[in-house]
């Protein structure tokens, strides 16, 4: 574990993402609010809220920081939820594996919400988007730098179009 004792605390976030991919029906009942199992953007949300906050009991070498603030939002678009994690602090080191284990607990409440309706259901796209703070200061992520990383939908789409899987 790196020792970051003489690092002075500064202001610190990080935003990651994770994506659902899901079929049509899926779709149509998550915004209808008739999946079976109940309110899945609360469950979601709240998951990964808890994930952030539990990122150093589940990463070995991960430090065990005060997450001061966490959100986690949703996109729905054509076949996918977006999935849009921040996490802040005021600490020696960043969140940026809280952001991202935000938003793949709250992927993954999604997908244990949602199995029984659509058994190809995946967790796809992991990935950090945006660090602010620390020695290192501000970095955004270029996805020209990974032109294989799953593109996000321009803007939500129609929940009955069909999921290309392929």
């Amino acid at each position: 574990m790196v020792d970051v004792t003489a690092k002075t605390p500064t202001i610190r976030s990080a935003t990651a993402e994770a994506t659902v991919l899901v079929a049509p029906e899926v779709l149509e009942a998550l915004t209808g609010g008739t999946v079976p199992k109940g309110d899945v953007w609360a469950v979601a949300r709240i998951a990964g809220i808890q994930g952030a906050k539990k990122c150093a009991e589940l990463l070995p070498l991960a430090h065990v920081i005060g997450v001061h603030g966490a959100t986690v939002d949703f996109e729905v678009g054509e076949g996918r939820i977006r999935i849009i994690a921040t996490t802040r602090t005021a600490d020696r080191t960043g969140v940026e594996m809280e952001a991202m284990s935000a938003a793949s607990v709250a992927g993954l409440a999604v997908v244990d919400m949602v199995k029984g309706l659509d058994r190809a259901v995946e967790l796809t796209g992991v990935r950090l988007l945006e660090k602010t703070g620390g020695r290192s200061g501000t970095w955004r992520r270029d996805d020209a730098e990974h032109p294989a990383a799953p593109e996000a939908p321009e803007a939500p789409m129609s929940p009955g179009a069909p999921v290309d899987r392929g």
